[in-house]
């Protein structure tokens, strides 16, 4: 690695004024500073991060707050991890993972030191306590999910109210009448936004195409399996035949257990879609119809607008909705006629 010793004999400097130029500290004349600035480039000599903050340039790093709690299912929220770090890798950014479970702590530290040019917020809560400090602070910040209040915020993550409409739509067309939906878990629904914004988008569309709904969340845990078998069974001695799941793989194969347990077939006795997974559905024991939710498309949008925000400052704040997609395999018999 280039050091700022042969920055120095290369501009023909000191160190200190190699130190002074790049940091700030003091005064350097312009020709000075720019056959500094020269010879740092023609080197590939890069200051350390502290330097570049005190000469207000960027540090080539970007904050990412995801709260770890007790409830959180680590494999969904590290798929999103991972997809924001190799976003901005590839744009040439560093990731400063913030697990804080009080969330603003971290948030409020990097913002006030200037460590971070940008801020990327997971696991939104409806009611989030990240929201009045993004406003407050000058650090870009991109929310990748939608909390209650998006005043003034930019916000990206996939329409999970269009998700909604999509699953009860694919079910409604191919004539079923009465739907179960097996939801999140109980914790999901109070401490994040989208499990209610699939909701709200599968009841106004089963509201609107005179469907029957019922649904459930699946337990107090994510491992709670007997309730999953609880509410399938229930669902299935009511003679309800079609199913959105909206939940981990977990309760994915434990309703599939139940229906070959039963002898029911997917794709012809029982219908099933899975809205909103972030999970590979071809590792389940049977296909099922798909509307994924893709943490690399959020992911990378949620950078790319981080680093158009810090090219133009001026760009306004806006909401970021990615239209969903079906994946069909068969666990939907055909639109009738």
């Amino acid at each position: 690695m280039t050091t700022i010793h042969e920055v120095a004999a290369a501009a023909g400097v000191s160190i200190s004024t190699v130190s002074y130029a790049l940091s700030g500290k003091r005064p350097v004349s312009e020709k000075t500073r720019r056959r500094i600035e020269d010879a740092a480039l023609a080197l590939g000599y890069q200051p350390d991060a502290g330097a570049r903050m005190l000469a207000g340039r960027r540090t080539n790093i970007f904050a990412l707050t995801e709260p770890l709690r007790a409830d959180t299912h680590a494999p969904t929220h590290m798929a999103f991890v991972l997809a924001t770090a190799v976003a901005a890798r590839r744009r040439g950014y560093d990731i400063l993972l913030l697990t804080d479970e009080q969330t603003s702590e971290g948030m409020n530290r990097v913002a006030a030191s200037n460590l971070v040019d940008a801020i990327l917020v997971l696991d939104v809560a409806p009611d989030d306590e990240r929201v009045d400090i993004a406003r407050a602070v000058r650090t870009p910040t991109i929310f990748i999910g939608l909390p209650d209040d998006q005043r003034d915020l930019t916000c990206v993550d996939l329409d999970f109210e269009a998700a909604g409409h999509l699953a009860v739509d694919r079910l409604a067309d191919a004539g079923y009448e009465r739907i179960q939906l097996l939801g999140q878990t109980e914790v999901s629904y109070r401490k994040s936004n989208f499990p209610r914004r699939l909701l709200r988008g599968v009841q106004e569309r089963s509201a609107s195409r005179g469907v029957d709904l019922t649904w459930t969340a699946t337990g107090a845990l994510a491992t709670d399996t007997g309730a999953v078998r609880a509410s399938a069974e229930s669902a299935l001695d009511d003679g309800i035949r079609a199913f959105i799941v909206h939940a981990v793989n977990d309760v994915h194969e434990v309703l599939l257990a139940t229906l070959k347990e039963r002898g029911l077939q997917v794709g012809t006795d029982v219908a099933i879609v899975s809205a909103a997974a972030s999970f590979d559905t071809a590792l389940l024991p049977i296909p099922v119809d798909t509307i994924p939710l893709v943490p690399q498309d959020s992911c990378e949008l949620a950078v790319e607008i981080a680093v158009q925000r810090l090219e133009d400052p001026r760009l306004p704040p806006r909401i970021h909705l990615i239209p969903p997609t079906y994946r069909s395999v068969g666990s939907v018999p055909p639109p009738r006629e």
